[in-house]
């Protein structure tokens, strides 16, 4: 067996924090563990190795990684050859000092060197010692690996890594690097090859995925690529994640109404409506730029769902300032927001800058944020009774549904809705495609008690009741395959409890 192969026999347990690059990160780490022979662990079972892929943007996420590192230990004592591995961003950031503090890692890997995971997890178990590995910029795009999707019915498809933006309060460009874009060609690749296995919705992946085309010198790639994914036989839905505002561009806005696959809906940042703290966060656009293109994409799509991210508590942030953070809130309507307590993330500027506010004036604050957002994602969803929603049916997305016996799907516009599956619910699987009436409105989600209008079986829907998840192959040049995975990956498929 050569370097970086393992024995059938032993199994992985991927734990993932942090944002959708990294769970899209951690579909590939198991992709290339199944490819290396492992079988993902059972949920009862110990693994003989476990994968923690790391966040480093919020402040207790030390705390997170090295609470979990410390009940593993006696896990680990009772399990000999157990392996215990730490990649992301946290572990980009932390390098060396995670295996002084956490002796019992076995290896250490960044946001660059994915793909070496295997082999160090090999030459760790060979040299009975830490192996630790982090590169400062990327060795192969990461879409070149293989990758295990978690889902028979929506994928994430990356366009872009990196980030050449300088928010004050941001560590991720220094942990994932410059931005680096895929060409067209091998993201529809990767698009075409997903539908072909029965996936339903896309969702077009970067950290700043609206500026996608810098490197190649068209500034409208973007948009372009949008409209070149309505031109895909089978493919339902296409989401994006995030755009910048200083980046959007009416061509965007124009590519979403016209691409009939492309949803109407939109996550974008926010961070504050205060112009002087989107100046001191070094956020390039300010409150009427970021309204102004709110009311683009509603006069062109009416129906649109518009989410953002909302920081409370920057430091200087007076009591005027978040005063026009509700403001802009109340105008935006969003249907939903992130909202988040201002965390001092070392190495960044916002961290030694005057003005930190003490915990209590932050909390009260985002306490307050938290009731005006909740008013208006109430009051914005309570529009939508008795309207007719189409629902790509999801899974385990609602806690209360076995207790309620309700199932759970996305609308085309993003919101969560729990729906009744009528008489024939025992016939609809996650994949599947509901058209139904919403009766009730909550802050979070929508319900529909009725019976489904109607309900399509798919070929997504299919793949989940056989028990198969998409694979994409490691070919040269990022141009991905799927097919039948490898014996050893279809017995980990079968031995899941999916």
């Amino acid at each position: 067996m050569g370097e970086g192969r393992a024995t059938v026999s032993k199994s992985y347990k991927v734990v993932t924090y942090g944002c959708q690059m990294n769970v899209h990160d951690s579909e590939r780490i198991s992709g290339l563990l199944e490819q290396a022979g492992y079988v993902r662990a059972a949920e009862v079972d110990d693994p003989d190795v476990v994968v923690f892929n790391t966040c480093a943007v919020r402040e207790n996420a030390d705390n997170r990684l090295y609470g979990n590192l410390g009940h593993l230990r006696p896990v680990k004592d009772k399990h000999p050859g157990m392996q215990i591995a730490v990649g992301g961003c946290l572990a980009q950031k932390d390098r060396s000092e995670i295996v002084r503090k956490a002796p019992w890692v076995d290896v250490v890997f960044g946001t660059h060197n994915i793909g070496s995971l295997p082999v160090l997890l090999e030459r760790a178990r060979h040299n009975s010692s830490a192996e630790v590995e982090i590169l400062e910029s990327l060795d192969v795009f990461p879409s070149t690996l293989p990758t295990r999707r978690e889902s028979t019915y929506a994928g994430w498809v990356s366009i872009s890594v990196g980030c050449n933006n300088t928010c004050t309060f941001c560590i991720v460009p220094s942990l994932r690097g410059k931005e680096k874009d895929r060409r067209p060609g091998d993201v529809l690749a990767e698009v075409r090859a997903l539908v072909a296995e029965g996936v339903l919705e896309v969702t077009l992946l970067g950290q700043n995925v609206n500026s996608y085309g810098v490197e190649f010198g068209d500034r409208l790639a973007f948009g372009k690529l949008l409209r070149a994914t309505g031109e895909i036989d089978g493919l339902e839905r296409v989401r994006f994640t995030s755009p910048h505002p200083k980046d959007f561009t009416d061509d965007v806005i124009a590519a979403m109404a016209e691409t009939p696959n492309v949803c109407h809906s939109l996550h974008m940042p926010l961070q504050s409506g205060s112009d002087d703290v989107l100046r001191a966060m070094r956020r390039s656009y300010r409150s009427d730029r970021y309204l102004g293109i709110i009311e683009k994409v509603r006069a062109a799509m009416p129906d649109a769902a518009i989410t953002t991210d909302i920081i409370v508590g920057f430091p200087g942030e007076t009591e005027a300032d978040f005063e026009r953070t509700l403001d802009v809130v109340r105008e935006a309507r969003f249907s939903s927001a992130f909202t988040f307590q201002y965390s001092k993330r070392p190495g960044t500027p916002a961290a030694t800058m005057d003005g930190q506010l003490p915990k209590q004036v932050v909390q009260e604050r985002y306490e307050r944020l938290i009731a005006a957002v909740e008013e208006i994602t109430w009051a914005e969803n309570k529009k939508l009774v008795g309207e007719p929603v189409e629902l790509l049916v999801a899974v385990g997305e609602g806690r209360k549904d076995e207790r309620t016996g309700r199932m759970s799907g996305r609308a085309r516009d993003g919101r969560l809705v729990h729906f009744d599956g009528g008489p024939d619910a025992g016939s609809i699987r996650p994949g599947d495609v509901v058209h139904t009436v919403v009766t009730y409105a909550a802050p979070h989600h929508l319900n529909a008690d009725g019976a489904p209008l109607a309900h399509r079986r798919t070929r997504a829907g299919d793949a989940y009741e056989a028990g198969r998840v998409p694979r994409t192959s490691a070919v040269s040049l990022g141009l991905p395959t799927i097919g039948a995975p490898p014996l050893a990956a279809t017995a980990a498929v079968s031995a899941c409890d999916r």
